[in-house]
């Protein structure tokens, strides 16, 4: 059974998993923070650079496992396939939304 996620995070899932760069991008605010892999990107213009170094370094895809609200954050966990070693791997992608826009996003394991 598809888990049900929030009209904005189910669009940034579906955007990633077509590689969609504009429509990613689109999710984040302007001012939106980016955490992965020990880095932080801010702002669309960084966030756009690791959306794209991503995509093709990773060539990943999404299956979100569950969905879950804690405080003003709204955490799934994914289980993230693609070219990388122990693929697939589970993540979970902690969002904070804000205005319809994606404010902060933290990925970790």
């Amino acid at each position: 059974m598809p888990v049900k996620l929030p009209p904005l995070i189910q669009n940034y899932t579906d955007a990633s998993n077509a590689h969609a760069v504009n429509s990613i991008l689109e999710c984040f605010a302007d001012d939106a923070v980016v955490r992965d892999e020990n880095a932080t990107h801010r702002g669309k213009i960084d966030i756009g650079h690791w959306i794209t170094t991503t995509i093709e370094k990773y060539k990943f895809q999404f299956k979100p496992l569950s969905s879950q609200e804690r405080g003003n954050e709204t955490i799934v966990s994914v289980e993230v396939s693609g070219t990388f070693p122990g693929s697939p791997l589970s993540l979970d992608y902690h969002f904070t939304i804000a205005n319809d826009k994606i404010a902060s996003l933290t990925i970790d394991s």
